[in-house]
């Protein structure tokens, strides 16, 4: 069991960035892979025009990938920020303004998973205040995702590269997921488990994986340190994949690591052509 049993998707956010956003997903499908995740790619507006919106989808559709998962609007990412939903003013505002755009761009392209980051700690404002705040905006942002049939994630980062994101651990993530699903009654608030963050965080991967694959909607991985392709670090990733299948966790893996200095279609040599495309 590893690598061959899993449904890998490319993050076009993170690879193949040396490509306009509309040539990611063909050559993602080049390299073999039928799934793709993105953060949110607008990263100056919530709100895009149409007519960009639909020419992503156009993209998505002609290179015959399926879009499995994207991120909220979440401020400069990449950049200085780590989401939107709690950081009261503006950012809050245009979060809001979001939801419901990105639930409707997700089921024109069959999306069933939507990413909220929670947003870092705004110096002189009351953590209660931007906790208050968040649980609002995730009830608001589970509510559209259930309209469109899908979840809704929350991540945990790593402290080391977000000191400012509070949610640096399995457990804090899981409480959020708890109080938004008991906000709701819905149960579609899921963890977003991203083994490269948690052992930056210093966790215990196994347990995390033990305790929490059945609250975990979504997976990521990249190896440490370094966050490139899987063996270029320490961590034993297909080990790891094969402990989540064995704890019942049968959805998606995302590869969102860094090819380094090669181009994104030479860094997946450590997975076979044939494990590459999904069903």
């Amino acid at each position: 069991m590893g690598y061959p049993d899993q449904r890998f998707d490319v993050n076009l956010s993170i690879l193949f960035t040396e490509l306009p956003l509309l040539e990611r997903p063909a050559a993602a499908a080049a390299a073999g892979f039928t799934a793709v995740e993105l953060w949110w790619p607008w990263i100056e507006t919530p709100t895009p025009p149409q007519a960009e919106l639909d020419a992503l989808k156009k993209a998505l559709d002609g290179a015959g990938t399926r879009l499995v998962g994207l991120n909220l609007y979440a401020g400069r990412l990449p950049g200085p920020d780590r989401g939107a939903l709690s950081v009261p003013g503006p950012e809050s505002d245009r979060f809001r303004a979001n939801i419901e755009v990105a639930a409707d761009f997700a089921a024109s392209v069959g999306c069933t998973a939507l990413n909220a980051l929670y947003g870092n700690r705004v110096e002189g404002t009351d953590p209660r205040v931007q906790d208050t705040l968040a649980l609002e905006n995730l009830v608001a942002a589970a509510r559209a995702a259930d309209r469109i049939g899908a979840i809704l994630l929350v991540e945990t980062l790593n402290k080391p590269e977000s000191p400012l994101y509070p949610l640096v651990s399995a457990p804090a993530a899981i409480e959020v997921v708890d109080k938004v699903n008991a906000a709701t009654g819905l149960g579609n608030a899921k963890f977003l488990l991203d083994l490269y963050h948690l052992s930056m965080n210093g966790e215990d991967l196994s347990q995390a994986i033990k305790a929490y694959a059945a609250k975990t909607g979504h997976v990521q991985i990249a190896d440490n340190p370094g966050r490139g392709a899987p063996g270029t670090g320490s961590l034993p990733l297909e080990r790891l994949l094969g402990e989540l299948k064995d704890a019942g966790y049968a959805g998606w893996v995302g590869l969102e690591y860094k090819p380094g200095d090669r181009p994104s279609a030479e860094s997946f040599d450590w997975l076979p052509a044939s494990a590459r495309a999904a069903g």
